[in-house]
């Protein structure tokens, strides 16, 4: 703007044209008119002037004082990019940095004059190196709008892929990865490997609004996926999620993305990959070149302030990699157990607890069990379909849950459908080492009789039992093979071949 008010003046044009040529008022022009004034030079020699050096001999004044038509002394000029370099570092402050200055060169300007000359000197810098952020205090992330993709080798599918991007807030140290979707376990995944690529954890997080990160979106109070509350509790750091609809509050990814286009993208453009890890490699070497290349009109990358000054900053990583979770609400059964379902297993809750809502978190080895947000029990994860993980303490000493279900009375209620039901569920309850553990099971019988008749099920279990003599398990003739099946069946005893031969440690079925 200065060139053109300098060369429209030459021109003859008047203050007004002026003006109204570049939408600035009257006023405006005057001040800079007065300050080319001061300076003492013609407007032939300012045209000749690049715009670096009309930045450097003039500074924009907020007033025409005497003060702001003083040129900047060259010592504070030089002195700037240690500023600017040193705010980063956390409990430094501008006035630190004076008193530093003073020390260096004692007839240099007042504190007042430091900061209001930093502020412009540093407008010139907006867009390559922001100062508002401290080393080691914020990590910026966020997926590029454009994807890369793979090619299935065996199909010829092109397979689209997310890129995820994730930059530090002091040094603008970048990390940057493709992944398959961006869904809870590829987004946790890839956060993960930039924190091990970074060294460190921040001390906060900025994602935005995206549903693996946020549930619900608040200016205020946002809902943090509890997955990722959980991952943000194991590595010690916190989550602010970016204002919706606000890019600023996340701008320094939004610039790397930008960049990314044109320094990966545009590098990649002409080659073709066919898995993610080959992408990924070709990725980090492009990314460590990005991160070494140094700032616009700067002598100094973005790994070198990582190293200089974000770095050591960062908190420890934890010894274990997170584990992703998995969330589950369960109610207590009556014989002090958890079921969860997509392992079929059931996990011992104190028996205290029993009708309680309790919620199940669960990794690949191991699931604790809470209520009111306490751990009541913790439990290696089965893999096995329908095994009880049972710790005796949880158990009551008296096998009594309530005034009906016990031992007892599980065998009282048989007997009075029958003797062959009365056996059968007397060996169910000793399968196991807790009889609680057979409660279902024997509930899961004897309802059988209101379903069929008492009659049919007694010739049910004499069946059972009749296997139980040749070799075959009576618990997996009921619960496996099914009574309802075995009710449907004609009588099988008389298809039942006994010898001597067959008796001796053979399972033979009719």
């Amino acid at each position: 703007m200065i060139q053109e008010i300098i060369r429209m003046k030459h021109k003859g044009f008047s203050n007004s044209k002026i003006s109204q040529s570049l939408g600035k008022s009257r006023t405006t022009i005057l001040k800079y008119l007065s300050i080319i004034e001061v300076s003492g030079l013609k407007t032939e020699e300012l045209l000749k002037l690049t715009e670096e050096d009309l930045f450097d001999l003039f500074e924009v004044p907020s007033s025409l004082s005497a003060s702001n038509r003083v040129p900047i002394h060259v010592d504070l000029h030089a002195f700037f990019p240690y500023v600017e370099k040193e705010l980063k570092r956390v409990g430094v402050t501008r006035h630190i940095l004076w008193k530093e200055y003073k020390v260096k060169h004692p007839e240099g300007v007042m504190y007042s004059q430091f900061c209001e000359h930093y502020s412009v000197w540093n407008k010139k810098s907006e867009g390559y190196m922001p100062t508002n952020h401290k080393a080691g205090e914020k990590l910026f992330i966020d997926y590029a709008g454009k994807k890369l993709h793979i090619i299935d080798r065996k199909t010829g599918e092109i397979k689209p892929l997310e890129v995820f991007v994730a930059t530090l807030g002091a040094s603008q140290y970048t990390y940057l990865e493709a992944s398959f979707t961006q869904r809870i376990p590829d987004f946790l995944s890839s956060i993960q490997n930039a924190l091990h690529y970074f060294g460190g954890v921040p001390a906060c997080i900025i994602p935005d609004n995206l549903k693996s990160a946020v549930t619900k979106s608040s200016r205020y109070e946002p809902f943090i996926n509890e997955q990722f509350a959980g991952f943000a509790s194991h590595y010690d750091t916190s989550i602010m999620p970016a204002r919706p609809l606000k890019p600023k509050d996340k701008s320094l990814v939004e610039g790397a993305v930008n960049i990314a286009y044109t320094r990966i993208y545009a590098a990649l453009r002409n080659t073709e990959f066919y898995s993610l890890n080959e992408l990924n490699a070709a990725i980090r070497l492009l990314l460590e070149n990005y991160n070494k290349l140094p700032f616009q009109k700067k002598n100094h990358s973005r790994a070198d302030l990582f190293q200089g000054i974000e770095k050591e900053a960062l908190k420890p990583l934890p010894t274990q990699n997170y584990e992703l979770r998995e969330y589950k609400t369960a109610t207590v059964q009556k014989n002090c157990h958890v079921f969860y379902a997509n392992d079929k297993n059931y996990y011992s809750v104190p028996h205290a607890y029993i009708g309680k809502k309790v919620k199940m978190i669960l990794t690949q080895n191991v699931v604790e069990i809470y209520h009111n947000q306490s751990r009541i029990a913790l439990h290696p994860r089965s893999q096995k379909a329908y095994a009880y993980l049972t710790i005796k303490e949880h158990m009551p000493v008296n096998h009594t849950y309530d005034n009906n279900w016990s031992p007892e009375y599980f065998i009282s209620w048989a007997a009075k459908i029958g003797t062959a039901v009365k056996e059968c569920i007397e060996k169910i309850l000793e399968q196991k080492q807790y009889p609680e553990q057979n409660y279902k099971s024997c509930v899961g019988v004897l309802n059988l009789a209101s379903k069929t008749s008492k009659e049919r099920l007694n010739n049910a279990c004499k069946r059972a039992l009749l296997y139980e003599a040749i070799g075959y398990n009576p618990i997996k003739s009921i619960l496996e093979k099914g009574l309802d099946k075995q009710l449907e069946e004609p009588d099988l005893c008389s298809k039942v071949t006994i010898s001597h031969e067959n008796i001796r440690g053979s399972k033979y079925y009719a």
